[in-house]
């Protein structure tokens, strides 16, 4: 057989049914006054974090990064299980709901809820960026829910592609007061292993869809496709 021929193949592979991304910003999270106290560990401090800043003297930049539970520092990338990003609705149980798309058609999808917690790690650093003071780790969490085409026999890979973390310690005479802020992008994908024929192009997450209608019901020995609005041609 001539090495340049084409033939068609069958392959197992990894099937992707659906894919969104979506940005989110978590709720401002405030530590204040001897919960504040607590929370930092300075080497020689024996006041509330405030006074002994002041006592030091010297100008404080504040820093807040992605950390585990131990606060070492981990990345986006890092498959550390230290960052959780799961699905909490029953797989085998989602709720079915029919959108509108753009055009006006109607299709079917499931709804999917994913928990994402964490941790953040503050610390104190000097004009010199040494660091005076680093925080016990912070917890965060958030629960989203998707609208997705994830009937059963799928299943969620969610992963964290973009994260950013700002703190701003506040003193003053009245109160002392750490808030933290952050946003991150979280991209989601309905997977199932699959049997496939496959011609291909790149493809790339959808636009999310919202407005759910009512509710109907999909099934199949391999999850259904939906052609309709993924992949986007």
């Amino acid at each position: 057989m001539s090495q340049s021929r084409k033939e068609k193949v069958c392959i197992k592979t990894r099937k992707v049914y659906d894919w969104v991304t979506r940005p989110v910003d978590l709720p401002l999270i405030s530590v204040n006054d001897d919960d504040l106290d607590d929370l930092f560990d300075c080497e020689g401090k024996s006041d509330n974090i405030c006074k002994f800043l002041k006592k030091k003297g010297r100008s404080i930049d504040v820093n807040c990064f992605l950390s585990d539970k131990d606060g070492n520092r981990i990345d986006t990338g890092d498959d550390s299980k230290s960052f959780l990003c799961m699905e909490i609705s029953p797989y085998d149980k989602r709720t079915d709901v029919t959108v509108n798309l753009p055009n006006g058609d109607e299709v079917t999808l499931q709804k999917v809820k994913v928990l994402v917690k964490g941790f953040v790690t503050v610390e104190l650093l000097d004009a010199n960026d040494d660091v005076v003071c680093v925080s016990k780790a912070i917890p965060f969490a958030t629960a989203q829910t998707f609208i997705l085409c994830a009937p059963e026999g799928t299943e969620l890979e969610c992963h964290v592609n973009y994260f950013e973390c700002d703190a701003t310690l506040v003193c003053t005479d009245v109160f002392s007061q750490l808030d933290v802020s952050i946003t991150f992008c979280l991209d989601v994908q309905m997977e199932a292993d699959v049997k496939l024929e496959v011609e291909a192009k790149i493809c790339k997450p959808r636009e999310e869809l919202t407005e759910a209608i009512n509710v109907c019901d999909m099934k199949d020995k391999f999850p259904p496709q939906c052609p309709d609005i993924f992949p986007v041609h």
